[in-house]
């Protein structure tokens, strides 16, 4: 299927030509916005009232054109680009999607917390039956060494119910996982059996209620007892009791559990151990283990997660999962990594899985609700606003349009960042490219990317929610459950704040090491680039410039605002002032003593954030660039028409970044007034431009009525709106409608 609305002159990307066009007119008007759009689609024939909700639905094969030499329809090849967006382990995805199609791995709303446990774990035992969750395990054990596809299949039970996504996750991507990556083959041969068969259920003990993020402070404590040859275990506090945790309040029968390796009287920091804490038979806790159960929770119900506190619990000395760390039967503590805090990290490296399958199940939660909201909008209709007789379809409206296009756009970036990020995980994880430099680029790429993921994904089913009204606060949508299922996501696996800080000190890092070894030449040449920096912007002659260039042609401000470099250099601009900016702040830090220092970092953790903020968004436009620019030999069979729609979609996203972020370039000197305003007036026209092509491109996400189970996403809507049409219709014709009361006085 395609939909075909306008024409663009045959250049790669639909930009424009260059030819000077001109309205001696200071103030930006929307006319010559739609002439610089008209420039690059060349549109056969515009209805009357052009910009009104009606004009903008007209149907597409009104201006349907064949593909001539200096002609390109701007359309969407919906399979085509459907087969692209599947991405590299498009049959992993395929098939978890055929599975959770199966109406016995599905959520059924409505049911009580005990009942969807129990639903949910059935359902894991469905996926054993499957083997679709064993992928990433070793070929030794049964599985495939798929680390990619493993996530990428992973991801899509989002689609079924995101109790099942997450519990699963819990069992194989946490608990086996953590084997997996810090055990040894002795763990693996000893337990990656139980765990993939899930005869050993499990839960991973890291998160302790004082303490989440931060791991390296939290209490539990293994000691070793040399005269035993075990781990003693302890949570010596309440604050230390492990919390949050999936399979502990009912399923579990062992965990993985973070502690303190306390050995001959030294800390060696956080490790692993692979503890039992029920007995398999009974599912009582075992001496010394206890527990609560966390309850009715904001979401995810379907999942048992508890807390855990242990006293004395004795463990054999080779529970220790000792790829990174080992102790000796006489106590004595061996690491192949000299310094603890890169040992610490590189531990915590390893299970950077979990951040990868969160951006990629995010993105797969905000694509099922622009489908469901922009399907609903599509149909659904309301206020006869072009029409004395006709009510119009909602996403004709300019601000349903402002609402869910950008939104749209937004998911494109990120589903395109999102491979990029899982296929560097695999990359690592294959072994294909597994240096230090690597894991730090893969810890990174995640902790910049998740945040914005997943806060996506809230706003984009909280939009929808509202976009579709009544309807979309009805349970059987499926938007408000799936709302309240991801809630959790933006703090999980890494609070949202705190991995955009982890990702600002490394900018600040590669920013520090460019001028470590400076010599006096370099730091005076960066010195007089900052000065003469300071001079533009901060005086605002670079505004000026744009001004004098712009002024009398605001479709020129926007043909220069849509141009791919344009797009770069302002957001890249953006990213490079804030670090250098904040790197300036904290210059002086490494002279001060720790409290002054931790002082003058907090004051200014609000923009280190937004730093970090800043380059994720640039990371996800160069991901949507590349995805379209680039020479991904997927991309070969893009046809002209389908690139036209997604660069359009790419320039809606970009733009829509300046547009948010619009004090920041007008403060800093980076747009000038008129070319500011042209921001906002292009992102509204090129929503206009993507409406008729919003259908093909949530079509293409792939998820049909199986999958999103959602009544108002199936026609029935649409259905409806005609009967309705057809009754007023015919009794128009047949002149039994009576007289409007307002008619009367005419």
């Amino acid at each position: 299927m395609t939909n075909t609305v306008g024409t663009t002159p045959s250049t790669p990307h639909g930009e424009p030509d260059g030819r000077p066009l001109g309205r001696d007119e200071d103030a930006v008007e929307p006319d010559a916005i739609e002439v610089e759009l008209d420039r690059s689609t060349r549109r056969e024939a515009r209805p009357s009232g052009a910009g009104s909700a009606a004009s903008v639905s007209a149907p597409a094969s009104d201006a349907r054109r064949a593909h001539t030499n200096d002609v390109v329809v701007a359309r969407t090849d919906v399979e085509w680009l459907g087969r692209y967006l599947l991405g590299t382990w498009a049959e992993a995805r395929l098939a978890s999607r055929e599975l959770t199609a199966r109406p016995e791995m599905q959520r059924i709303e409505g049911l009580s917390l005990e009942a969807h446990r129990e639903r949910v774990f059935g359902q894991l035992k469905l996926l054993v039956e499957n083997g679709q969750v064993h992928r990433a395990f070793p070929a030794s054990v049964g599985g495939a060494d798929d680390h990619g596809g493993n996530i990428a299949g992973f991801e899509e039970l989002v689609v079924a119910d995101p109790s099942l996504q997450i519990k699963s996750g819990v069992q194989w991507g946490l608990f086996g996982a953590a084997v997996l990556h810090l055990g040894t083959e002795r763990h693996h041969k000893a337990f990656l059996p139980g765990i993939m068969s899930l005869e050993v259920p499990g839960a991973f003990a890291m998160t302790e209620t004082g303490h989440g993020s931060d791991v390296a402070a939290i209490g539990t404590t293994a000691t070793y007892d040399e005269a035993a040859g075990e781990f003693v275990i302890d949570t010596p506090f309440r604050g230390a009791w492990k919390d949050y945790l999936g399979n502990a309040a009912k399923d579990g029968i062992a965990a993985v559990l973070f502690a303190h390796l306390v050995t001959k009287g030294v800390d060696h920091g956080v490790h692993a151990f692979y503890v039992p804490i029920r007995d398999a038979a009974t599912g009582e806790f075992l001496p010394g283990v206890g527990g609560e159960d966390d309850g009715l929770k904001g979401g995810l119900n379907g999942i048992d997660n508890g807390r855990l506190h242990f006293t004395g619990v004795r463990i054999p000395r080779e529970n220790l999962l000792n790829r990174y760390g080992d102790v000796d039967a006489d106590g004595t503590y061996t690491s192949p990594i000299a310094s603890p805090g890169r040992r610490f990290f590189t531990m915590l490296g390893t299970l950077v899985q979990g951040r990868v399958s969160l951006d990629g199940a995010s993105t797969a939660a905000a694509k099922m609700a622009l489908k469901i909201a922009i399907t609903y909008g599509n149909e659904r209709r309301q206020f006869t606003a072009g029409s004395d007789t006709d009510e119009e379809v909602l996403l004709d409206y300019q601000l349903h349009q402002k609402r869910l296009l950008p939104k749209l756009a937004t998911t494109y970036a990120a589903s395109f960042a999102h491979e990029v990020l899982l296929t560097k995980f695999d990359e690592v994880f294959s072994g294909a490219a597994d240096t230090d430099a690597d894991r730090q680029d893969l810890e990174t790429l995640a902790a910049a990317l998740k945040p914005l993921s997943t806060w996506h994904a809230l706003e984009t089913l909280q939009e929808a929610r509202e976009a579709c009204g009544g309807a979309g606060f009805l349970a059987e949508n499926r938007l408000t459950g799936l709302r309240a299922d991801l809630d959790i996501y933006a703090t999980f696996e890494g609070d949202n704040h705190v991995l955009l800080q982890l990702v600002a000190k490394r900018l600040l890092s590669d920013y520090g090491k460019r001028f470590a070894k400076a010599d006096f030449g370099v730091l005076a040449r960066y010195v007089v680039e900052q000065a003469a920096g300071r001079t533009v912007h901060g005086s605002g002659l670079r505004s000026l410039g744009q001004t004098i260039v712009d002024f009398g042609s605001t479709a020129r401000s926007v043909g220069q605002l849509r141009d791919t470099s344009s797009q770069r250099q302002l957001l890249t601009d953006r990213v490079h002032t804030m670090v250098a900016s904040v790197a300036a702040k904290l210059r002086p830090a490494p002279r001060l003593s720790q409290k002054d220092a931790a002082a003058l970092f907090n004051q200014h953790q609000t923009e280190i954030i937004e730093a970090a903020r800043a380059h994720a968004e640039l990371l996800q436009w160069e991901a949507f660039t590349d995805a379209i620019e680039g020479d991904d030999p997927r991309a070969a069979g893009m046809d002209d028409g389908t690139r036209v729609v997604l660069t359009w979609l790419r320039d809606l996203f970009g733009l829509g970044l300046v547009e948010k972020h619009l004090s920041w370039y007008l403060m800093n000197g980076r747009l000038s007034p008129k070319r500011a305003q042209a921001v906002g007036l292009y992102t509204e026209r090129l929503a206009a431009r993507l409406r008729p092509h919003a259908q093909d491109l949530v079509d293409a996400f792939g998820y049909g009525p199986e999958h999103l189970r959602a009544p108002i996403a199936t026609g029935a809507e649409k259905g409806r709106q005609d009967e309705a049409r057809a009754y007023y219709r015919d009794r128009r014709e047949a002149g039994t409608l009576p007289t409007p009361e307002k008619s009367l006085g005419k």
